[in-house]
């Protein structure tokens, strides 16, 4: 246990499978109490299941990012679980990549939804909760869409770019609260 994290809790969206669910095992790992969100019942099962087996005290949470109304109910059943909040990792996200001639305005609003609104909910939900604990961590976990655009990827990288910008403009605006706000951009 790496006692930095003792005493912590994190929230993982999108935590029930990959860099989510590695997120949310290595953080458990190092002492904190772990939520993973997911809008899986069969996803969330099997990443409690993982998480129950590496000893990582956790909940495993349905909740959709996109509907702010799931989000503040989701990070109030963490706060009154877990005591509280500290750490909140941004990862739910969805690609499609199609022409933007063909792309449906369904399809758009999908992917900005969850990957840039679903942040703002998600950040939203959670301020106050960092603010009450005296600071805490805000990571996005972006990708290299971000910064990189490619055929086929307008929305995808719309909604990545888009994320960086608010992950910049919210560090500006929270770091006199002791909130640290990073994004990550993997490739």
């Amino acid at each position: 246990m790496h006692p930095a994290l003792d005493n912590k809790v994190a929230i993982v969206t999108g935590g029930t499978r990959g860099i989510g669910l590695a997120i949310a095992r290595g953080l458990g790992a190092r002492g904190a109490a772990v939520v993973v969100t997911g809008t899986s019942e069969q996803t969330l099962a099997r990443a409690s299941e993982v998480l129950t087996a590496d000893g990582i005290r956790h909940a495993a949470i349905a909740a959709d990012v996109r509907h702010l109304d799931q989000v503040k109910s989701m990070v109030e059943r963490t706060v009154s679980q877990f005591g509280g909040l500290d750490i909140l990792v941004n990862n739910a996200g969805i690609g499609h990549f199609q022409k933007i001639a063909d792309l449906a305005p369904g399809d758009w609003h999908r992917v900005i939804d969850v990957n840039l609104t679903g942040v703002f909910n998600c950040c939203h939900a959670a301020l106050p909760h960092l603010r009450a604990r005296g600071g805490g961590w805000i990571l996005n976990i972006s990708s290299l869409a971000g910064k990189n655009t490619f055929e086929r990827g307008g929305v995808y990288c719309a909604s990545k770019w888009g994320l960086n910008a608010f992950s910049e403009v919210l560090m500006e605006e929270v770091r006199a609260d002791n909130i640290r706000v990073s994004y990550v951009m993997p490739g």
